[in-house]
């Protein structure tokens, strides 16, 4: 039997304690289960505690038993024996159905209903609930928002009308609709291109710094477990505890020959995925608003010594980066190219990743809510990789 772990006292590296918690805390206690027919169990006494508001990822080599683990908690799998609480309460005291409408659930591919448009693939927990329709209609507005979908682009199309990664986004919009305080994950963002995937871990950050939800993870990807992850779970099999503990003693000290194999050579450069680009000091370049006139804009970029402007709209979100020689009119329109932007919680790695893919060599950063922070640049980044090699060397 795995011996009780509780959560490490570490300060978690997504916390916000400027935020009230919105998550609840939870509790696995010596949580088995084992199939019929089977002589080993697939989970094996797994006990551990989730704090409330934190994002802890599941992971672990195939057949581990890290998705039947998640899905004990909302009672999908049903445990063989042990305990899980929710806030205190014991969820085998509580009806199914019941449960898993105050649990969100997101899996790969968001899953989304074909039949239905975004908006009622979003209501369909709400509406069980027995919210009234302007109560819904509000909540669907506020989510897309959330999730960077304009809602009266997105509200009334088709999930076929959506790419992977809109779809995705939905399907979060759609875990977090009753406004649970536990959010399970099973590898969502898996389906989709490199870009995409580290577009949605940023999206994912932000609306944690946001909710503050308690989130459980599972995935099969060291560097997704690291970047989103307050905790890691790594499990051996029969869901066996190697280690849980924060990504960065993880990387420093891992427990044991399995966890250190597990995480792989090169844990030094990993812990690069640890640095954020809130902790790179940021360049503030000229900006311009839509709408405004043309000319201003050039002139006080040129008085600035800038050959580019950022456009934001009239919420301060970032909707383009155009060289002064591409300003058309007479006013400043939304430039007909994708921003290349970075959230302040993404890693270094992401944001060098993203400065690859802009003309400009380097990448527009946000924050909560696509709210634009400034501008990360090449040199800035190097720099901060130095320091912090010059920290581990010394």
């Amino acid at each position: 039997m795995t011996t009780t772990e509780g959560a490490p006292d570490d300060t978690a590296h997504n916390d916000d304690t400027s935020r009230e918690i919105s998550g609840a805390e939870l509790v696995l206690t010596d949580v088995v289960k084992k199939y019929p027919g089977q002589k080993t169990a697939a989970v094996e006494g797994l006990s551990l505690t989730i704090p409330a508001g934190e994002i802890v990822m599941f992971i672990g080599p195939s057949g581990c038993g890290k998705t039947t683990s998640l899905k004990m908690i909302n009672r999908l799998i049903e445990p063989t024996s042990g305990t899980i609480t929710i806030d205190g309460k014991d969820i085998r005291q509580q009806d199914e159905n019941e449960l898993r409408r105050h649990i969100g659930y997101v899996i790969q591919g968001g899953s989304l209903f074909p039949h239905m448009t975004v908006e009622k693939n979003i209501a369909i927990v709400p509406r069980l609930l027995g919210w009234d329709a302007d109560r819904i209609e509000e909540r669907v507005t506020d989510l897309l928002d959330l999730v960077g979908l304009e809602p009266a682009r997105y509200r009334h199309r088709y999930p076929r009308e959506l790419s992977g990664g809109q779809q995705q986004r939905v399907g979060v919009a759609r875990g977090l609709a009753a406004d649970p305080p536990v959010i399970l994950m099973d590898e969502p963002f898996g389906a989709v291109d490199p870009i995409t995937r580290q577009r949605l871990q940023d999206e994912l950050l932000s609306i944690q710094r946001e909710l503050r939800k308690t989130i459980v993870c599972v995935t099969h990807d060291i560097d997704e477990a690291i970047k989103l992850g307050d905790r890691i779970l790594i499990l051996q099999e029969g869901a066996r505890i190697a280690q849980y503990d924060t990504p960065e003693t993880i990387l420093s000290a891992p427990a044991n020959d399995f966890v250190a194999d597990f995480v792989g050579a090169g844990s030094s450069l990993k812990a690069l995925s640890l640095a954020r680009v809130s902790d790179v000091e940021l360049r503030q370049p000229t900006t311009a608003r839509v709408g405004e006139s043309t000319a201003e804009a050039r002139k006080r970029a040129e008085a600035n010594g800038d050959t580019a402007v950022v456009v934001l709209d009239d919420r301060g979100r970032p909707r383009g980066w155009p060289w002064l020689r591409q300003l058309r009119g007479e006013t400043i329109i939304v430039p007909d190219h994708e921003v290349n932007d970075v959230d302040e919680r993404s890693t270094l790695n992401d944001a060098l990743d993203t400065m690859l893919s802009s003309s400009h060599g380097a990448a527009i950063v946000t924050g909560r809510r696509g709210q634009y922070l400034g501008v990360v640049d090449f040199a800035a980044v190097t720099e901060q990789i130095r320091a912090m090699e010059e920290q581990a060397g010394g």
